[in-house]
């Protein structure tokens, strides 16, 4: 956790990062994955973007976080904060089942996604059963990714590298390692985000260089430890849309299989919030230097009981009607998150890392 030097906001009296005319204040963004959840998260920085109290210095993303992180960042160079909400409208619009998507592309990705809310019926366990019968070379083997027409069409990646306006971080797992691969914004192109968003039950790798790449989610959702060393600002929002607890015991097969997906997807982000803690601890009983680590304060914005309550096979779900009720959900967690906690930005964590994660 080498830190670079801390600021709470302004640097040689200009703000750093996507900063709009009220920005006041800077941090980093961790967008988490889930698929179609990754909805919330839009209507979390749709809040954001509209408030304009905040610059955002850097963000790491995973998945529907590493969608969200390139589409913002482009539609921010196309026209400032109220470009990059418009941007992230069009692009969830584009990828639902009734947004724009070609009649082909929208039959399979209805046949791959779509049905899967229907938790627990006979067609939910149908197609359950059909993907671990048949690999996705084998029922798709035209990899046909209605993401990647998405991504092509609505993002300019050769702008998104040249734009030095703020850090981007697209984390992705390593098919033959298992290991978390981190690619930078001066490298990123479409495959990346495809890499950090492939659902290998669902997709065919995804290979760059010649290396296979699967979902950010199995080995870092997101990858927060960019942020230690290559961001100047102390706070981290993390935008949490994967439940880290449930209260009752899952008892159907489907339940469990939701279950262990939603602690697969929480694990490493777990450890490393963890670590923070630890560092947090001996930096604050002097065992550690303030000029050699990062004291890192933790913000999180989380979907709390009303997104609990959606089973997570619904992070496949992609009609545009669900998409728009996660972003009022999102929209509505980020208020309230402003309303209570924007004056600690700077100053104190709003998270306690040991009572929500130890």
């Amino acid at each position: 956790m080498r830190a670079m030097t801390g600021i709470a906001g302004l640097t040689s009296g200009a703000l750093r990062g996507l900063a709009g005319p009220k920005a006041e204040k800077t941090l980093s963004l961790a967008l988490q994955g889930g698929g179609a959840h990754g909805a919330f998260t839009w209507g979390v920085l749709d809040a954001i973007l509209e408030d304009g109290r905040l610059a955002i210095e850097a963000i790491t993303g995973a998945s529907a976080g590493a969608v969200n992180a390139v589409v913002l960042a482009e539609g921010w160079l196309e026209g400032g904060p109220d470009g990059a909400r418009e941007q992230l409208s069009q692009f969830w619009q584009r990828v639902s089942l009734d947004g724009a998507l070609p009649a082909p592309q929208r039959q399979l990705f209805n046949l791959l996604l779509g049905s899967w809310h229907l938790d627990g019926s006979p067609v939910h366990l149908w197609l359950d059963a059909w993907t671990r019968v048949l690999s996705p070379s084998e029922r798709n083997p035209l990899d046909i990714n209605p993401l990647r027409d998405a991504l092509k069409e609505l993002i300019d990646f050769e702008r998104v590298r040249a734009c030095l306006a703020t850090q981007l971080f697209i984390s992705a797992t390593h098919v033959h390692t298992g290991k978390v691969k981190v690619f930078e914004r001066a490298e990123l192109t479409a495959d990346h985000v495809l890499a950090s968003a492939c659902l290998p039950t669902i997709f065919q790798a995804v290979e760059i260089d010649g290396e296979p790449y699967w979902d950010s989610g199995y080995v870092g959702n997101p990858a927060l430890f960019p942020l230690f060393s290559q961001a100047h600002s102390d706070d981290i929002l993390l935008v949490q849309i994967n439940p880290i607890e449930r209260h009752e015991t899952p008892r159907t097969a489907s339940e469990i299989q939701n279950r262990l997906t939603e602690i697969t997807f929480n694990a490493n982000l777990l450890g490393e919030l963890r670590a923070i803690e630890f560092v947090r601890r001996l930096i604050d009983a002097g065992k550690l230097s303030r000029g050699d680590y990062k004291r890192v304060r933790m913000h999180r914005i989380a979907g709390g009981e009303e997104l609990a309550a959606f089973a997570a096979s619904s992070r496949l779900t992609a009609e545009w009607s669900f998409f728009n009720e996660l972003k009022d959900l999102g929209r509505s967690a980020a208020a309230r998150w402003l309303a209570a906690n924007y004056d600690a930005i700077g100053a104190h964590a709003t998270l306690d890392l040991r009572a929500a994660y130890g």
